[in-house]
């Protein structure tokens, strides 16, 4: 059974990190993630998924620091979007 098949039924980004990381093998360094960086002329910025090192409540850690989930744009793993911020509505 393939875990990244569970993945888009999460909601939000931390819930779809959590599954990379914990469903059956870890899945998160194989995981791209698109963060909003307004100091960047693209506005955003890749981060890998092999260089997020703790999942908090209300931020990831990576080797540069501390981040809030609501800056994630998007989460790809395997070559498939498993999260895009434009498809979550309030």
């Amino acid at each position: 059974m393939e875990s990244v098949n569970l993945v888009p039924m999460a909601r939000t980004a931390r819930e779809v990190l959590n599954e990379l990381r914990w469903r059956e093998r870890n899945r998160l360094p194989e995981a791209t993630i698109w963060y909003q960086d307004r100091a960047r002329p693209e506005g955003f910025r890749i981060i890998l998924g092999s260089e997020v090192v703790d999942l908090e409540r209300t931020y990831f850690s990576t080797t540069a620091g501390r981040l809030p989930y609501y800056k994630i744009e998007r989460i790809e793993c395997a070559g498939r979007v498993v999260f895009e911020r434009s498809e979550q509505s309030s």
